[in-house]
């Protein structure tokens, strides 16, 4: 028997697909664009911004007799035993597989923004967290985990990480981004990045590009970023993870751009992208994105017109389901309205990824290799150092923290003593559960009441919930109120509620209008901080909420981004001192509630003066975090120097423990630009490293600047470094300077171009 070339191993994967194609109809190529979605809602409320008015019934028998692209959430549309939707997506790929011409199987997609969306796999903290830890390599250690159980029940590709840049706590979806910086956003969303794709999972970038930026904060809305914001604050993230994490997928924006929707601009999704970028991969639809189109943009007259915009742009397939890719786009071909050459240039890369994952070769096998355990005690491990490392310690200005063993505890607050209260919107409990009430959790997810009780068990502690989480009901006060009066200290614990399109307070669709404490949460903490006993703030929530009503009045205050399903013995540990807390803020907490679409790359005019009343000056910074050791920044080594516009500089610092107790510092590198041909943020981060420290231990780090990180985008629209002054600021936050080193940057103006360094090198050695 002959084998066909394209099942030829020995050949190189181009040759393969080409000759594929070759015996390929239109139809059959058309078919490997676009995924199926079997089981999704088409009445009620869906897990996807209107699924039910953009999924259709399709005959699966009849569908997969042309082969299939995607399978869309085999795991993360209903409750279902894991090892039982392993082998019913076994089963699945067998009769697609059975049903076409070339026996082709289809690439399996799930979401995995905080680990694997299905019933029973350990819930991680939220990419906020992420990014509150500055420990990239913890992320790529999460990555390659959750990667390892998704191939391990036979999916292919992930739907993560979102490397959207915050530019507005008040948008929904801040709980999934992982800060508002572009350098964190860029290194740790790669670190996830090459976890995931280690793990042989294809990672996917969401949103590309822009979709954070919305106007007025509202989730869709246009963005109206300009030419500099985009290019420098929304690509890094992407072009890093692309560049140094290996990513094989991108995934559109839902948003528009100066008019523009993403999945219909080539000049994003072409020319930048694969021509200046060197993207080989596939770019994938957002669920629904293609049809928007027509329904939400208009930009399109019909499904058949949508396919072809979206093809021209550079979308290679559509997600979640068939609309426009479908019998519309094979229907505009035979009427040459839209050249086959667009569906084989998609098509091609599809199969090229296939063939990458093996799916194209005759040993290929669908079964899983063994029994899947996806909530393991190494997961919850995981999970748990990835909690104790993301909380962070806002303020402790009377060392009332940590607390006593032996002191009586009344804990109040509406996410005191619900599990749910650690998970973001997109972890299986909160994204899918809600439509199946009848069904459990499916992991343990120790709530902080239960895990302060068993944290500090020779304590008293007492509970009361005092309001809802978004109700306005006062009327459980009074209980609150004199649980407290009874005790030595109040831990209240308030925050948000995940959830999807307005069912939550945080997540998907769950903008706000201003950042104030949902619900009556913030009278409830005006009434226990009245009664005169101290009060720990415990936060648990998805975006930064305004305190400044409260400066002064807390005795120690305590964030946490939707922490994972360990997140309450996380959190309990910083309370009890067990934990010694090592979180930085990966957004700034703002002060006000009103008048903050705001993040700390400001220009001077976005800066507090008077020209206005109005004071952006955060209450807690950028990078802030404390810490229950102390620090001390010794033996710095930046003298002012000149060097040109290509040339590089190291500047050091000695840290040392100056506490009785273990902890762990951060340093970070900022870049102030005091004259630019275009305004400049302030200060911008450009490096960071994580230093940890025993009592009296002391650690040196050095970093590497190259003038490539000062660069930015000109007025012609053009990347440039510019010669001039500059200062480099080691700082433990964006507003906490240690030590100033002076640059003079000489020579030409130069143009570093696409493969220019995007990372400051940072070397630690021990000091004796």
């Amino acid at each position: 028997m002959t084998t066909a070339p394209w099942r030829d191993t020995a050949l190189a994967a181009a040759a393969r697909v080409d000759d594929l194609l070759s015996r390929m109809t239109l139809e059959e190529k058309t078919a490997q664009l676009y995924g199926v979605w079997v089981g999704a809602a088409t009445d009620g409320d869906g897990v996807a911004p209107l699924q039910r008015e953009m999924t259709a019934d399709h005959d699966w028998d009849e569908l997969i007799t042309l082969g299939l692209g995607q399978l869309t959430r085999s795991f993360g549309t209903a409750p279902v035993d894991p090892a039982v939707g392993a082998q019913a997506l076994a089963r699945a790929q067998r009769r697609i597989a059975a049903a076409g011409r070339f026996g082709i199987p289809a690439v399996a997609h799930e979401e995995c923004l905080a680990g694997f969306t299905a019933w029973g796999a350990t819930a991680y903290p939220v990419p906020l967290a992420w990014g509150a830890t500055f420990d990239p390599a913890l992320v790529e250690e999460l990555g390659r985990r959750i990667g390892d159980d998704l191939r391990a029940a036979g999916v292919h590709q992930g739907l993560a990480p979102v490397l959207d840049v915050v530019r507005d706590p008040r948008w929904g979806r801040v709980e999934e981004t992982i800060g508002e910086d572009p350098y964190l956003v860029g290194t740790v969303g790669t670190a996830y990045v090459r976890g995931l794709e280690s793990a042989g999972v294809i990672a996917t970038l969401k949103h590309f590009a822009g979709y954070a930026a919305s106007a007025g904060a509202r989730n869709l809305a246009p963005v109206r970023a300009g030419v500099r914001e985009f290019a420098d604050v929304t690509l890094p993230p992407f072009e890093m993870a692309l560049r140094e994490g290996g990513a094989r997928s991108v995934m559109a924006a839902y948003t528009e751009t100066d008019g523009v929707p993403a999945s219909a601009d080539p000049r994003l999704l072409t020319e930048l992208l694969r021509e200046e970028w060197g993207f080989t991969g596939t770019v994938v639809a957002d669920y629904f994105g293609i049809g928007f189109l027509q329904t939400l943009h208009r930009v399109a007259g019909s499904p058949a017109e949508a396919a072809r915009v979206a093809l021209e742009a550079g979308v290679d397939v559509e997600l979640p389901s068939l609309k426009c890719y479908g019998k519309p786009l094979v229907a505009a071909v035979r009427e040459g309205l839209v050249p086959e050459s667009l569906v084989d240039r998609a098509a091609r890369r599809v199969l090229l990824q296939k063939c990458e994952l093996g799916l194209l070769d005759e040993d290929w096998r669908p079964e899983p290799a063994g029994p899947l355990d996806l909530d393991s005690a190494a997961n919850r491990a995981l999970a748990r150092r990835l909690a104790e490392e993301s909380v962070v310690l806002l303020d402790n200005p009377d060392g009332l923290l940590p607390l006593p063993p032996d002191a009586r505890i009344a804990v109040v607050g509406p996410r005191a003593a619900d599990p749910l209260a650690m998970l973001g919107c997109y972890s299986f409990p909160s994204h899918v559960l809600p439509h199946h009430p009848e069904v459990p959790t499916g992991i343990g997810i120790p709530s902080v009441l239960e895990s302060l009780r068993a944290e500090l068990p020779d304590a008293k502690v007492t509970f009361a919930q005092g309001c809802g989480v978004s109700d306005p009901d006062p009327a459980g006060f009074a209980e609150a109120v004199a649980r407290t009066a009874e005790a030595d200290v109040c831990v209240a614990v308030l925050g948000d509620r995940a959830g999807l399109f307005g069912r939550g307070t945080s997540g998907e669709g769950c903008d706000v209008a201003d950042l104030r404490l949902p619900g009556v949460q913030g009278d409830l903490l005006d009434a226990l901080v009245g009664t005169g006993v101290p009060v720990v703030l415990v936060l648990l929530t998805g975006r930064p909420y305004a305190l400044g009503r409260w400066q002064g009045r807390l005795g120690a205050v305590v964030q946490a981004f939707f922490p994972g399903a360990e997140g309450g013995p996380a959190v309990a540990g910083v309370l009890s001192g067990r934990v010694n807390p090592s979180g930085r803020l990966p957004v700034s907490v703002p002060r006000s509630p009103g008048g903050q679409p705001w993040t700390y790359l400001q220009p001077p005019l976005g800066l507090a003066g008077e020209v206005s009343n109005l004071d952006p000056t955060p209450l807690y910074a950028f990078g802030h975090g404390r810490s229950y050791t102390a620090f001390a920044w010794e033996d710095f080594a930046g003298p002012d120097a000149e060097i040109g516009t290509d040339g590089s500089y190291d500047v050091s610092v000695t840290v040392r423990n100056t506490g009785d107790r273990d902890g762990t510092e951060v340093v970070q590198l900022y870049l102030h630009d005091p004259v630019a041909s275009v305004t400049r943020p302030d200060v911008r981060l450009i490096g960071y490293r994580r230093l940890d420290l025993a009592p009296g231990q002391a650690r040196r780090v050095s970093f590497r600047f190259h003038a490539d990180l000062s660069s930015f985008t000109d007025r012609s629209g053009t990347r440039v470094v510019e010669p001039g002054a500059l200062e480099l600021r080691l700082s433990s936050s964006s507003a906490q300077v240690r030590h100033t080193a002076r640059l003079t940057l000489t020579g030409p103006v130069r143009t570093p171009g696409h493969g220019r360094r995007l990372r400051c090198a940072a070397e630690v050695s021990d000091v004796g």
